[in-house]
């Protein structure tokens, strides 16, 4: 009886090595099959200022408020109405929510304000403060 008790528990040693081995195995497995980070790259000291320059003012909005103050600046005190109408004939598309909702935008940042439905550029942006 001693021999096959014997047996039997050398099986498990046996067994529990190989079950060590096969554990071992796996954490190398999951180490190598982690992705490593990526390097970060330096960018150009360019790319970080226009990245810096464009983020300034929320995506989309750019070219229309561009528009919108060298309209103002152009042409003087204007209607939304009228700034969409010059807009629109310098052959971009655009439509008079875009131009409102940029409008409400630069009063909040300061840059037009509206008197009696008519909008201007704000301090330090008309035609008089550049001369």
């Amino acid at each position: 009886m001693d021999s096959s008790l014997d047996l039997i528990r050398a099986k498990i040693s046996e067994l529990e090595e190989k079950l060590a081995n096969l554990r071992i195995a796996e954490r190398e497995i999951v180490k190598l099959d982690k992705p490593q980070a990526p390097k970060a790259k330096a960018l150009p000291k360019e790319t970080i200022v226009s990245e810096v320059t464009a983020s300034a003012e929320p995506a989309g909005q750019q070219t229309m408020v561009s528009a919108i103050t060298s309209t103002l600046d152009k042409h003087g005190p204007l209607s939304a109405a009228h700034i969409a109408e010059q807009i629109a004939a310098t052959g971009k598309e655009v439509n008079n929510r875009a131009v409102s909702f940029s409008l409400q935008a630069l009063k909040k940042r300061g840059l037009v304000k509206n008197t009696d439905g008519v909008w201007t550029l704000g301090k330090g942006r008309s035609k008089r403060s550049r001369a």
